[in-house]
């Protein structure tokens, strides 16, 4: 019998679950004290999402999606990005946002149900985010088609979850981008867990970066938990996005410490026991005991950086709870640049209701 095909799948790791080098750093890491920034954004994140929770669980903030142990793959992924590229996150990016610029009042916003908060003063151009799994990649490849028509040195970067993979929506997206060699990278944040069904009763695939073979695009794996692995899967897929040379699938592989949102108990599907060995790979406590290691952190360090993020984090929820509510015409305004008949009745009615803006 002969062989139509084969292909492998590269997995890339630089630091092992203790924070020990287990590979040669890339260029970016090689000098330690450019990896602080990264552990930087992870902590301000971690401390953000626990701030969200706490508003969350007392009624001043809608659900909220944590990206407890997940942080190293938005950090990683937006940090290889350039200004002028485009991020398509999910519900569970907020480390990426935070990174390209997006502000924790913003976020803040959004969580709190005003849409004002997907109005980005910093990124202009990145998209807003989608709580609809996996329909953001589509349009990802839209956004890609585009910069390849104008010709320009740009890529399109959409982030997901595991349970994106198992959607319609990624197959067509991937499959278009490998027709058209489009400047898109497609990052799955496997964190085993699509809200209560296990990566195991989802797909027969070995690894989820295989599904990239189907498609005609490489398909790699990153430890997810490992930031600088992230950050360099991220820089060669678009490097080679720039290059004109297609789509890249990158499947970072990493767990999800907390409930799938603050209207999950993933008690109810996952033990303690199952959880915890997890606590031992997490990204945060991975970098800082490189860095420690090599003499560029200590517990002062540590302890400054989290009274700083909790004191910006507590003025932005000030800031938060300031902020006047949307006018209720708001609904109408932004819907159209010309709105239809019936609906400048229903937005007169509402006027005359007393709710003009």
């Amino acid at each position: 019998m002969l062989t139509a095909a084969s292909f492998t799948i590269p997995f890339t790791r630089y630091l092992s679950a203790q924070g020990e080098p287990v590979a040669e750093m890339p260029a970016f890491a090689r000098d330690v004290r450019d990896l602080l920034p990264l552990y930087k954004a992870m902590v301000r994140t971690r401390i953000f999402d626990e701030k969200a929770i706490a508003l969350q669980r007392t009624g001043r903030l809608g659900t909220f999606a944590s990206s407890l142990g997940e942080e190293a793959v938005g950090v990683g992924v937006a940090s290889a990005m350039r200004a002028e590229d485009v991020l398509l996150p999910s519900f569970r990016e907020q480390s990426a946002q935070l990174w390209r610029g997006v502000s924790l009042g913003e976020l803040l916003l959004y969580w709190g149900g005003d849409e004002r908060g997907s109005n980005f003063k910093g990124p202009r151009e990145d998209f807003p985010i989608c709580i609809p799994v996996a329909t953001h990649f589509p349009h990802a490849v839209g956004v890609a088609l585009a910069m390849r028509l104008r010709g320009e040195k740009r890529a399109a970067v959409a982030i997901a979850g595991d349970g994106a993979t198992s959607k319609g929506d990624f197959y067509e997206a991937i499959n278009v981008a490998g027709i058209w060699r489009l400047p898109v990278v497609f990052v799955i944040a496997n964190n085993q867990w699509a809200i209560s069904v296990p990566r195991r009763a989802q797909t027969a695939c070995e690894t989820l970066a295989q599904k990239a073979v189907a498609a005609g695009i490489p398909g790699e794996q990153a430890d997810g938990n490992d930031v600088i692995a992230v950050r360099d899967a991220a820089e060669r897929a678009l490097a080679r996005a720039r290059r004109g040379e297609g789509a890249t699938l990158i499947e970072a592989v990493t767990y999800r410490l907390s409930d799938h949102t603050t209207a999950d108990d993933a008690r109810r599907y996952r033990s303690d026991a199952e959880v915890s060995p997890h606590w031992k790979e997490e990204p945060i406590a991975r970098l800082r005991s490189f860095l420690a290691a090599r003499g560029v952190w200590s517990k002062d360090d540590e302890h400054d950086l989290r009274e700083s993020c909790r004191a910006e984090i507590e003025r932005a929820v000030s800031e938060y709870f300031a902020t006047a509510p949307p006018a209720p015409s708001d609904m109408f305004d932004f819907l159209f640049a010309e709105l239809p008949a019936p609906l400048a009745q229903q937005r007169h009615a509402l006027n005359r209701q007393g709710h003009a803006p």
